[in-house]
């Protein structure tokens, strides 16, 4: 019985491709995964394209100013705690959009400022935006 060492002993000097396709294989692996985690995504409200005549004539926009005392202003039209619900209402019931702008003026109570959004929000508004601090007069 006789045998065979390879023939003649020299070295080889082939590459080791099975470590590399290895580190490949889990580069690929991990890029599958962080690819679709790093996507970032953005909410939009685009207008609907079959609503062209309400573009032309937007409804105006309701400001729900708040004073000291509980007393509240909707664009202008003086209101009281036990009115504002009933009044906002009428209001945002036939409306398509339920938006409203809310300005509390500085004298005003913190909580004052949020029952008017609760009153708001309870009448069926589902957009409440605060308005800005005004800027000092100069």
């Amino acid at each position: 019985m006789s045998m065979s060492t390879g023939g003649g002993g020299g070295l080889t000097n082939d590459i080791n491709v099975t470590p590399m396709i290895d580190v490949l294989l889990v580069l690929l692996i991990i890029f599958m995964l962080v690819v679709p985690m790093s996507r970032k995504a953005i909410d939009l409200q685009l207008p609907d394209p079959s609503d062209q005549q309400q573009s032309a004539n937007p409804p105006p926009q309701i400001v729900l100013e708040v004073l000291p005392g509980g007393k509240y202003l909707l664009n202008k039209e003086p209101l009281d705690k036990t009115t504002l619900f009933k009044r906002l209402k009428e209001i945002y019931d036939p409306r398509p959009e339920k938006i409203i702008f809310v300005k509390g003026d500085p004298k005003a109570k913190y909580s004052e400022v949020i029952y008017g959004m609760d009153i708001a929000r309870g009448a069926g508004v589902k957009v409440i935006g605060v308005s800005p601090k005004d800027a000092p007069a100069q």
